[in-house]
């Protein structure tokens, strides 16, 4: 609205300034005629009224979510605004000089590209940092209609930051720009969907999640719970959801709580920003005060002072016996680049992993989806069928698993048409890696475990209870429960008429024997690879 007003006041200064003003009328006369009688002909080429500008970003907003996918769309645009638009140059708005820096570095492509539709002939996409007021207001109004289900962690007050991540009202931590002028952090975006009571525990995830719960628990405690805590997975399988749901949770019981969320691109964007500013040692002083630091993506941390700064700082807290809680894709003794002494301080706490969710953590997922579509939706469902072959075909993260949920409830508004399997395998099909994947058979299975593990189908099929042959015999009916579709009494029927309950401690068996057992994971896993191929 800045960039407009000024405009319209340029348009008025020179229309002051014509040699063909009308005698008789005074300057001020005039501006105020200009002033009201301002038409599209008269603005500017290319510049458009604010309402309709608003119109156009909300379009362009969708497009861009949909391009960049929630995760990113919700931690670097759900505050920006638009300003102007001249015929070439977009003129963005966002509330702090991190995320002005931060599009303008890595997205103004994908801004230009979802843009174009509706402001042909863009050229430029500039971004500005606006002034706190009324604006921010309007655009979290605006962000809470969009989505009603998310937001950003706030101070509590109109007017905060919502992208602002470190959560405790002090003038330190404000999201106001004047706290950030006066030297306090932002932390980086945090979901008010991650949360404890919206993860999903299964035999993957358990060890993590329980060490998460108790460093949320003993926070201020003199035996701390795990300190450090070091969760490391792959991508989608819920470990920046665990240390999001450690800072709402410390927050819901100890609002006084110092706490800073920060990916290891912000930290390290942080420091480069106080080093240009010669402003290092006070980078390092604002840590002092923190009483939770929660890292994530710590392998994506580079640099050769930003890693010793990082070294210090940790070191630091935990010294002074302050928590911390790190989240990467790797352990610690993988991560190259880590020092042997902050390796070695890592380790010290609870390293835990998060493995691929099994077919039962997947079920379990999507019925809660599910559950969390029909709270909005009572009318949407989904038959047990159609999640069981979401479950047996999606099997990497429990992100594709949420996708799938999203597309399918997108279908059933659309529709309002059953969702049958044949359905769901079409809208899910890009999501299934490589080809389309072939139907594993029980009998696949009995043939790749006996293989595998040199024991004959008839002796997995008999009533023998040596371990040679009931080992490979209870892999074999667990991955018969994870790979298909069969119920508990069929599956013991394929392996030579057992009952259900032998199966079912078959299945608690192998899960049981998962946890903490890298070996069994990977041997499982190529399992299973040789299984869809």
């Amino acid at each position: 609205m800045r960039g407009t007003k000024m405009a319209m006041s340029n348009y008025v200064d020179e229309g002051m300034n014509r040699a063909s003003e009308p005698k008789g009328q005074s300057s001020a006369h005039i501006r105020q005629q200009d002033a009201r009688n301002i038409s599209v002909d008269s603005q500017p080429q290319g510049e458009t009224d604010k309402t309709e500008l608003s119109e156009k970003w909300q379009k362009v907003r969708k497009v861009l979510r949909a391009r960049l996918g929630e995760e990113v769309f919700s931690s670097w645009f759900n505050a920006a605004e638009i300003e102007l638009f001249d015929g070439e140059k977009l003129t963005l708005s966002v509330p702090v000089k991190f995320l002005k820096s931060w599009i303008q570095s890595h997205y103004v492509e994908d801004v230009l590209a979802s843009s174009s539709k509706e402001f042909p002939g863009v050229e430029t996409v500039e971004v500005t940092v606006r002034e706190p007021g009324n604006a921010a207001k309007q655009r979290n109004d605006a962000v809470a209609a969009e989505q009603p289900n998310t937001g950003e962690l706030t101070h509590g007050h109109q007017g905060s930051n919502p992208i602002n991540s470190v959560m405790r009202d002090a003038p330190m931590f404000s999201g106001s720009r004047s706290a950030t002028r006066a030297g306090g952090f932002e932390g980086s975006p945090l979901d008010s969907r991650y949360t404890f009571d919206a993860f999903v525990i299964g035999t993957a995830n358990r060890m993590a999640h329980a060490g998460a719960t108790q460093v949320a628990e003993t926070l201020f405690s003199e035996n701390k719970g795990f300190n450090p805590l070091y969760i490391h997975s792959a991508v989608g399988l819920g470990k920046t959801h665990l240390l999001q749901a450690i800072a709402w949770e410390v927050r819901r019981r100890m609002p006084h709580a110092q706490i800073l969320y920060l990916t290891a691109e912000r930290f390290r964007y942080e420091f480069v920003d106080a080093l240009q500013s010669k402003d290092a040692l006070s980078f390092k002083d604002r840590f002092r005060s923190i009483d939770l630091l929660l890292i994530d993506d710590l392998e994506f941390l580079h640099g050769q002072q930003t890693e010793q700064e990082f070294d210090h700082i940790i070191n630091a807290l935990l010294d002074g016996g302050k928590q911390i809680v790190v989240a990467s894709a790797r352990a610690p003794n993988q991560v190259d680049k880590l020092n042997d002494r902050m390796r070695s301080r890592l380790q010290r706490g609870l390293v835990t992993e998060i493995a691929a969710p099994d077919y039962e953590l997947r079920c379990k997922i999507l019925e809660r989806r599910a559950q969390e579509k029909r709270h909005i939706d009572p009318s949407f469902e989904i038959s047990r069928d159609v999640l069981e072959l979401l479950a047996e075909r999606l099997t990497e993260n429990g992100r594709e698993l949420e996708g799938a949920a999203i597309r399918l409830h997108a279908q059933w508004q659309y529709m309002r048409t059953p969702i049958t399997q044949e359905l769901a395998e079409t809208v899910i099909r890009d999501l299934v890696q490589g080809a389309e994947p072939r139907r594993v058979r029980i009998e696949d299975i009995i043939k790749i475990v006996s293989r595998h593990f040199g024991v004959s189908k008839p002796d997995i099929l008999s009533q023998r209870r040596h371990r040679s042959v009931v080992w490979p015999r209870q892999i074999g009916m667990y991955l018969a429960k994870q790979l298909t579709a069969r119920s508990l009494p069929e599956i013991g029927r394929r392996f030579g008429n057992r009952d259900h309950t032998t199966v079912l401690h078959a299945i608690r068996k192998i899960e049981g024997a998962l946890e903490g057992n890298q070996r069994l994971r990977d041997e499982i896993d190529d399992l299973k690879k040789l299984l869809n191929t």
